[in-house]
């Protein structure tokens, strides 16, 4: 494995030097731009966790990047915290893909996030990917987790409960209007390669900056709409361990517990002023 794949791959990439010297951009956008309001810090525990978050915006994902600056602006780089970040977007840029492991992402592998919490970081994972981040506006409101469940099993094999990170707004930095990937999926069945001959699972048609309107999962600059952030109580769960974890029934009991929290704390977030 050389240099470039192993990117993603090893928690050593992470550089304390790196996440300071983005902190003041990052603050910019956090109190100029996106004008964020944020609450529940003090809902975390002073232990790992596992953070499950719904997030917004396309490939960009702003609500994601201000919650990291609001963690690091409260706890500095000295507690460890490592984000899951889909394999696929890892091979779209490299120098991006650097960056973001420089500021503590890893591949969403359970191998990866199993050795984060060995390290004893907590870590951070948003289990609906492309689906959620790419969820059409009438959907804005709406927890999407698209039916993955390994966040479970992963929070019930370490033993750490589930801490909700929930965010609005972030929708409105681009309007995603309808997601045409099944119909893509015929076209590439019929010959049509996917570019970079990466299966994309979503095909967004939005409006947003640069393009006016684009076609497919590509990266835009986000239009400047509030974004409102809330971290909820932590979710502990009955039972732990191994046993817990391969139960089916139990797990798909632990999830949906997780999703209609979420789904409750959204609705309360989006009515909010």
């Amino acid at each position: 494995m050389n240099q470039k794949d192993k990117l993603g791959w090893s928690l050593e990439y992470r550089n304390p030097d790196t996440i300071k010297s983005l902190m003041p951009y990052w603050e910019w956008f956090y109190r100029y731009y996106f004008r964020v309001k944020s609450d529940g810090w003090e809902n975390i525990p002073d232990r790992q966790v596992l953070f499950v978050g719904s997030h917004n915006g396309g490939l960009v994902a702003p609500d994601m990047i201000m919650m990291m600056y609001d963690w690091f602006r409260r706890f500095g780089t000295d507690r460890l915290i490592y984000g899951l970040m889909h394999a696929q977007v890892w091979k779209f840029n490299p120098e991006l893909s650097k960056l973001a492991a420089e500021t503590g992402a890893v591949v969403a592998h359970p191998k990866m996030a199993i050795a984060a919490f060995n390290q004893g970081a907590s870590v951070l994972v948003y289990p609906g990917g492309a689906q959620d981040v790419f969820r059409p506006h009438c959907q804005r409101n709406q927890i999407n987790f698209a039916g993955r469940k390994g966040f479970i099993k992963l929070a019930l094999k370490q033993g750490v409960p589930i801490v909700p990170a929930i965010s609005v707004g972030a929708h409105d930095t681009l309007f995603v209007l309808a997601d045409c990937y099944e119909m893509m999926t015929k076209f590439n069945g019929w010959g049509m390669p996917w570019v970079l001959d990466l299966d994309p699972q979503v095909f967004p048609i939005y409006l947003g900056l640069p393009w006016g309107i684009a076609f497919g999962p590509l990266p835009n600059f986000p239009l400047p709409a509030q974004i409102k952030t809330r971290i909820c109580e932590p979710i502990m769960f009955e039972k732990y361990g191994q046993k817990a974890a391969n139960d089916r029934k139990y797990v798909d009991y632990c999830y949906q517990q997780v999703y209609k929290i979420m789904q409750r704390e959204l609705d309360i977030l989006s009515h909010e002023k």
